[in-house]
């Protein structure tokens, strides 16, 4: 298949070309439920449009508490909600054009000094990318110095940082053709191999390292991250192998993934898009997004994210709108682009 030239935009026309190679019935041969195109075009075109008016109107959504997305006062750390970036990265992968004012406002409320995370570096950096500005020279409306976002994150130590600090840090250096400081504390590469030394003996990955502790959502980032990082040591390789392995079997039967708790399992949006991301790395994977892959699995995942989106757009069970639209719009653009053998990470 051809590269396309221009990103998969949400005309109706374009969600109905973009899911041409997925099931265009909504019933496998096995009886399981995919997601047919006209089944994801409405619910794509749902959520992306709640996602707009969130982004015009500055809320995390319209709905119960809500606040501004970009604020200094609301998140004084990072001056964004948790998770902005998913959520501008998912409106990009889906064909939106940023407004000067709206890349003015995601500069302007970003909070960086010395004391800033590698994780608020790291989603800093894939925010100021995807509304079309350069971390690597990063000027606020009225300064006149820069800011080397790419240069503060390279900085940092990650060797005792979680592997979702490793994995986010790994995708925002992948997403443009950044230059690694001379005296940087860490490679790709090598944050890349400290990702594959915490993968655990069942081929995921946990926020502790602990084997039973192992989830979807940590393990489906660290293998989006080795993905992007393009190691090209064996071990990273295999590493990704295992753990889209681990992701395949940690599958409900509902198609959904999530996390369990005392007993008792939570499937939700969130956990099941991270895993359609991860599964949308690789060619040989991006079939399970709308396919089957384990014995009494009833409903692909696609299907089963889709099934959280309301009528209205907004997503069922989300801890914030910010993220639940957010990841299910990314999930959506991800997909998208690997039927069309490209990466939503690769922000242009």
């Amino acid at each position: 298949m051809m590269k396309m030239k221009k990103l998969i935009t949400l005309s109706m026309t374009g969600l109905l070309l973009a899911g041409a190679a997925a099931p265009l019935t909504t019933v496998h041969a096995a009886g399981v439920k995919t997601a047919s195109s006209a089944y994801q075009s409405s619910k794509a075109k749902a959520v992306y449009s709640y996602a707009k008016k969130m982004l015009v109107k500055n809320r995390t959504g319209f709905s119960g508490k809500t606040s501004y997305i970009f604020s200094k006062k609301a998140y004084p750390t990072s001056g964004a909600a948790y998770g902005y970036s998913d959520f501008l990265l998912g409106l990009k992968g889906l064909g939106y054009k940023f407004t000067k004012t709206q890349r003015n406002r995601v500069a302007n409320t970003l909070i960086l000094n010395k004391k800033s995370t590698p994780a608020e570096l790291a989603s800093a950096i894939v925010a100021i990318k995807t509304v079309g500005l350069n971390p690597q020279k990063l000027r606020k409306s009225g300064s006149k110095t820069t800011l080397n976002l790419v240069s503060a994150l390279y900085h940092r130590s990650m060797t005792k940082q979680t592997v979702n600090v490793q994995s986010q840090a790994l995708i925002a250096l992948s997403t443009g053709a950044y230059k690694r400081p001379a005296n940087a504390k860490f490679s790709k590469a090598g944050l890349s191999q400290l990702i594959v030394k915490n993968q655990l003996s069942n081929n995921g990955w946990a926020y502790n390292n602990q084997a039973s502790s192992a989830d979807s959502d940590t393990t489906a980032m660290a293998v989006t991250a080795l993905a992007r990082g393009k190691s090209v040591a064996s071990s990273a390789k295999s590493a990704i192998v295992k753990g889209q392995s681990y992701l395949k079997d940690a599958v409900y039967s509902n198609g959904a993934f999530g996390y369990a708790f005392k007993g008792k399992t939570y499937p939700n949006a969130n956990s099941t898009a991270e895993a359609i991301i991860a599964f949308s790395t690789k060619q040989n994977t991006v079939k399970f997004v709308n396919g089957y892959f384990k014995s009494g699995q009833t409903t692909s995942p696609m299907r089963a994210m889709l099934g959280y989106v309301r009528s209205t757009g907004s997503i069922k069970g989300a801890t914030t709108q910010t993220l639940g639209v957010g990841q299910v719009n990314l999930a959506n653009a991800a997909y998208r682009q690997a039927l069309a053998h490209r990466s939503v990470y690769s922000i242009k």
